[in-house]
């Protein structure tokens, strides 16, 4: 039997994420961002559409590289405004019944006990359905924010992030036993405090003694995503994450991105064909293709240059406003995002990608491709990518937030689902349960299930 195809939505609290310029166009309602409306809409859409999450991509900060300032983020709404993606996670849940959540936090600005308490409080409230994508930040502007006055370096973040894991997961897997909420009415006893243990975490970045204060959620560690592409972010990846994400302008990046993960998620001792691997992608479709070509050349004419180039130089660290046009654009190695510019150019190696060139191309989705066609075509490309670069699914980007997704659970979910290549409804459970089909802890060979408290404090110390 063929392998089913994936979606999520990668969307963002705020009016422009991956497409910038495209709030400008007619159609585009991103505008109404702030309006609980918005996004009950969008997740009632997509849990018909089956899709297996929402994904919400955040950061801390502005992207202030370009022209050394925030005037053209704020000008052409360069991912900002930008609104906390984890206060949508109750709002999401209520709406619906099975769509996974998945939010993304930058672990190396908020204190992992806070943090804890934060996303099991969230796991409670939607049913288990709750995802984390953990990140370690690129941008300077949110270190300065926090009191430093840049980020730390870019292996070194992947330091903090391995110990600010190993204390997580003492708090979500270890603190408290199964079986230590009793709800006794009878004894009035809650909790036995027997069976709650403080952590007794002392390391280089964090000192943690207490127990945690949240009750065991349904899946107790969130389910984890992470989309490091580095040599060091695709080790964190294949040590800790159940799903990755990647892009790539062309299958072969692609490719190469997801062998390089699971080979070393198989030097960690884990399954590699157990990781799920997400490629971004943008879908432009209609009920013909000549429907689509004019709704892509449509989305074409709404590109901004300037507002792309704000976020090439805030992905990159690299001030295209100092760069004419046409100059062309080399792999440059930076702490902010060190594969950003080497995917355009390993995509083709005989290209030489000119400034504008490269701001054309990521200002329409991003840094993945965009597949047009009728319904029929588009499946037939969704095909070939899984087939030719070993991926399981799609994080879907957008022009048009509610409207490209409506089009694809319209046009291209119906027809995938005629191939054998989708699924026709949700296996129910939490997240973890409906993505890998096992039961809603961490795998036995995971290593936050793994980890251990050496000498267990009670709940009184």
């Amino acid at each position: 039997m063929a392998r089913p195809i994936r979606f999520n939505a990668f969307q963002m609290n705020t009016p422009s994420h991956q497409s910038p310029g495209l709030w400008t166009h007619p159609h585009s309602d991103s505008a109404r961002y702030t309006t609980p409306s918005y996004w009950i809409e969008l997740a009632q859409l997509l849990e018909r559409g089956g899709f297996d999450a929402i994904f919400l991509a955040d950061v801390l900060g502005v992207y202030d590289v370009y022209r050394k300032g925030p005037d053209a983020a704020l000008r052409h709404a360069v991912q900002v405004p930008l609104n906390d993606p984890l206060a949508l996670v109750p709002l999401i849940a209520h709406a619906t019944r099975h769509l996974g959540i998945g939010v993304t936090a930058a672990l190396t600005y908020e204190h992992p006990y806070t943090f804890a308490r934060r996303i099991s409080t969230l796991d409670h409230l939607s049913g288990g359905r709750i995802g984390w994508n953990i990140v370690t930040g690129y941008l300077d502007s949110a270190a300065r924010n926090l009191g430093l006055q840049r980020q730390l370096g870019h292996d070194e973040r992947y330091d903090l992030a391995d110990e600010y894991m190993e204390v997580v997961y003492k708090l979500w897997e270890k603190s408290w036993e199964d079986g230590a909420v009793l709800r006794d009415k009878e004894r009035g006893v809650y909790t036995d405090p027997a069976r709650v243990h403080g952590i007794a975490h002392h390391g280089r970045y964090y000192d943690v003694p207490g127990f945690h204060l949240c009750e065991p959620s349904p899946q107790r560690t969130p389910f984890l995503y992470q989309a490091g592409a580095s040599p060091r972010g695709a080790r964190f990846a294949a040590r800790h994450a159940e799903a990755t994400f990647v892009s790539g302008p062309s299958k072969d990046v692609v490719r190469r991105h997801v062998d390089a993960v699971r080979a070393a998620a198989r030097a960690e001792g884990r399954d590699p064909d157990a990781l799920l691997v997400y490629a971004q992608a943008l879908i432009v479709t209609g009920a013909s293709e000549a429907e689509a070509q004019a709704r892509l050349e449509d989305y074409r004419r709404h590109v901004d240059i300037q507002a792309a180039l704000t976020l090439l130089s805030g992905w990159t660290g690299v001030d295209f406003a100092r760069h004419h046009l046409d100059d062309t654009i080399e792999y440059i190695d930076t702490d902010a995002g060190r594969s950003a510019l080497a995917s355009l150019s390993a995509a083709d190696p005989g290209r030489e990608w000119t400034v504008r060139e490269a701001a054309e191309f990521i200002g329409l989705g991003g840094r993945g491709p965009i597949i047009v066609g009728d319904a029929r075509q588009v499946a037939d490309q969704l095909e070939a990518w899984l087939e030719e670069t070993g991926i399981d699914g799609f994080n879907l980007a957008f022009a048009l937030p509610l409207e490209d997704m409506r089009l694809a659970v319209e046009h291209v979910v119906p027809e995938l689902i005629r191939r054998g290549r989708y699924r026709t409804g949700y296996p129910g459970g939490t997240l973890r349960e409906q993505l890998l089909g096992a039961g809603p802890r961490l795998a036995p060979g995971h290593p936050g299930a793994q980890v251990d408290i050496a000498a267990p404090l009670d709940a009184a110390a």
